[in-house]
């Protein structure tokens, strides 16, 4: 499949979750949702803090395909500047949708990271984007274009799936041999989080506390991760 039409089929797919579909599987209000953003959130905060470190206001921050602008409003809420973040998106109304719902100052750009210098961030980051690209040059490709706006020293993270979804098709797992192709370097962290959708769905009527404790206690449930991995100087 050529890069084109790689990116073709996967602007139909999220085209396709935009609005309605989207909202009633992994809408805000969801118990679920609640849950697993509490999980993830702990994790990256715990995960920066010990890497480009708790003072984020001065760190430089590219998130590629950013979707709503939801981590870098994070990140700002954890006290980054806005005018040292940018996102990249694909479609036009996602990134509107961000721009408008996010602090003035963000850099949003429509398209690739070759507006992008080298050597020009201290973390790049990639939320769920992996697994939505089947092509292995194609991820291999982004995946170097994010190691080369990175700094010396700077670091990258990346949020995924540990395991393919055989009712959907149009994503697939990333793998830790893959990132250890991607980014070859000795100082790396990986941190699995998130009860699986499905008991998450099952158990969301059920106290917080269950489906928290079954992911603690059966790490083989955990169906996403965090990787980071630092860009030697």
């Amino acid at each position: 499949m050529s890069d084109q039409a790689e990116q073709e089929r996967i602007n139909h797919v999220y085209r396709q979750w935009h609005g309605g579909a989207g909202l009633a599987r992994y809408g805000w209000h969801r118990p679920e949702i609640v849950n697993q953003q509490a999980a993830r959130s702990r994790v990256l905060s715990r995960l920066l803090s010990r890497t480009v470190g708790p003072d984020l206001s001065s760190v430089r921050v590219l998130d590629v395909g950013c979707g709503n602008g939801g981590f870098l409003r994070q990140l700002i809420d954890w006290g980054a500047t806005p005018a040292h973040l940018a996102g990249t998106e694909l479609q036009q109304d996602r990134l509107d949708h961000a721009r408008l719902r996010t602090a003035p100052g963000v850099r949003w750009h429509l398209g690739q990271l070759d507006a992008f210098a080298d050597n020009s961030v201290d973390l790049v980051s990639a939320h769920t984007v992996f697994s939505s690209i089947l092509d292995e040059d194609l991820r291999r490709e982004l995946a170097a274009e994010m190691w080369r706006v990175l700094r010396p020293g700077g670091w990258t993270m990346i949020f995924d799936f540990r395991y393919s979804n055989p009712k959907n098709t149009n994503v697939r797992k990333v793998t830790d041999v893959e990132l250890l192709r991607f980014w070859p370097t000795e100082q790396r962290h990986y941190r699995t989080l998130v009860l699986a959708p499905p008991l998450s769905r099952a158990m969301a009527r059920l106290p917080w506390l269950m489906p928290e404790l079954l992911a603690a206690l059966l790490p083989p449930l955990r169906s996403h991760f965090v990787y980071m991995a630092r860009k030697e100087s």
